[in-house]
């Protein structure tokens, strides 16, 4: 992949971005990138502050900027209560420009979210934030290969917490079409006036730690040799990112782009199916969300 162009770094000075599971990976990568660009405040959002302080030192190390540039905020989004928090605190920024949700969860064997009752890939598309200018919602190639066998069911969400539904290959996949069915809604919903969403494909990364079981599988070793020889690094991944986070005009709003270019969405998005599949994931999801008041404050923002 070519590397992307970036804008000049005097366009992002003074501005403020939030990303994401940006300890390690993709996201510190993305951290990493805006910062290059000259962002001038970073808040790097991950579930352990401690880890999140060691990656504020990394970023920080070799560059003129002050501490307070970067700010590390707790945000765990396997638990709607850290998420309600990690938005009310948001509520208090002086201005949001730039938001990247960077979670993936690539599981091996089947996992509930205690705090939620969903199971673990599904949960992480589920996330609220302020209003940016650009929203960046990472996404994957792999959302055109969901099988999604539990498309049919009702309720739709419950069929996917069911652990005899669980696919190691599939779950995954299924969880990144998700995630494109519900931005095509909410770029219903959010005009691009108020805020570009976009939805960058990092590409097949190594060193991300996406779907690493401690102490690790034979599964994971034997990925691991073809991954490393075909894949890209975390900071060629995060370029695709970033790209996404700076650059694009309005007609990138709720598109998927690859190797930092428009391409189309997973192939179901756009059949019949595909659109009464994503009013039905919009109305669980808005009603689980329902003690946050979630549409109140779309229509809030947009008005």
């Amino acid at each position: 992949m070519a590397a992307p162009t970036f804008s000049a770094a005097e366009d992002l000075k003074g501005k403020t971005a939030v990303v994401t599971e940006s300890n390690t990976g993709i996201g510190f990568e993305c951290a990493r990138q805006l910062l290059d660009l000259g962002i001038g405040k970073l808040i790097i959002a991950v579930r352990d502050e401690a880890k999140g302080q060691n990656a504020k030192r990394a970023l920080l190390h070799g560059r003129s900027i002050s501490d307070d540039a970067i700010e590390v905020w707790r945000l765990d989004l396997q638990s709607y209560e850290s998420i309600t928090a990690f938005a009310e605190r948001a509520r208090g920024i002086e201005r949001l420009d730039i938001a990247v949700l960077n979670s993936g969860v690539s599981k091996q064997f089947f996992d509930l979210t205690p705090s939620t009752g969903h199971e673990e890939s599904i949960q992480s598309i589920k996330t609220s934030t302020d209003q940016p200018n650009r929203l960046v919602i990472v996404s994957s190639d792999t959302a055109s290969w969901a099988g999604f066998k539990e498309k049919d069911s009702v309720p739709l969400i419950p069929a996917l917490d069911k652990k005899e539904k669980f696919s190691l290959t599939d779950c995954y996949p299924t969880s990144k079409l998700l995630g494109q069915l519900f931005v095509t809604e909410l770029t219903k919903r959010v005009p691009s006036s108020v805020a570009t969403i976009t939805m960058p494909n990092p590409g097949w990364c190594y060193g991300t730690g996406l779907g690493h079981v401690p102490g690790g599988t034979i599964g994971e070793r034997i990925v691991s040799v073809p991954k490393r020889i075909l894949g890209r690094t975390a900071s060629m991944g995060a370029r695709v990112v970033t790209d996404a986070a700076v650059q694009h005009g309005q007609e990138a709003h709720g598109q998927y782009i690859e190797d930092c270019k428009i391409q189309p969405k997973a192939p179901f998005i756009y059949t019949p199916e595909g659109e009464r599949v994503a009013k039905v994931l919009w109305d669980k999801i808005m009603s689980e969300l329902s003690f946050a008041k979630v549409e109140d404050i779309l229509r809030e923002v947009v008005n």
